[in-house]
């Protein structure tokens, strides 16, 4: 039968023991952990850089794909890079940071207000609580897709085999009458 004496709990009292198959056992666990960690979310971390005498449409290009990161679900740390003398007027960098920051309040929380660290000034960002709900609600959606859409898919996988199969018939046709 291939069935073993397996410790399930060695750390419980007393220790709790099954007589089950071990392969199968083990086959389990790995999946137990393989699901768990699927449900698990990992948080991203995104850079942009900016320069503190940024242009106006550089500043909206690089805001628009901040904006994108933030919907995504990811954390974004945006830094603002000085070069030498512009080590003296960090303060353009501080309003350039502020300026991201109000134009992302909608969709963000600053998780870290700007701050000094040698040659950057770095502010981070994460989606507010609306932001992870809806990504939260579009990953179920995408885990468990409803009967409706299950035969939705299983009509189009019907639809692709018989054109393969038609065309591969037409090959095989053509083929013959050569």
């Amino acid at each position: 039968m291939g069935l073993d004496l397996v410790e399930v709990s060695p750390n419980s009292n007393p220790p709790v023991c099954r007589i089950l198959d071990y392969g199968k056992y083990k086959y389990e666990l790995a999946k137990k952990d393989k699901l768990s960690k699927k449900k698990q979310h990992t948080m991203q971390m995104k850079e942009m850089r900016y320069r503190p005498k940024i242009d106006e449409h550089d500043f909206q290009f690089k805001t628009k794909h901040v904006r994108e990161f933030i919907s995504e679900g990811s954390k974004v740390k945006a830094f603002v890079m000085f070069r030498g003398r512009e080590m003296a007027h960090t303060e353009y960098g501080r309003k350039v940071l502020e300026r991201l920051a109000e134009e992302l309040k909608d969709i963000a929380n600053i998780d870290s207000y700007p701050k000094q660290e040698g040659r950057k000034m770095i502010m981070i960002l994460s989606p507010n609580a609306e932001i992870m709900k809806i990504r939260k609600q579009q990953k179920e959606a995408q885990l468990k897709p409803d009967k409706k859409h299950k035969k939705e898919v299983e009509k189009a996988d019907e639809v692709v085999e018989e054109t393969v199969t038609e065309k591969v018939t037409d090959n095989v046709v053509k083929e013959d009458s050569n």
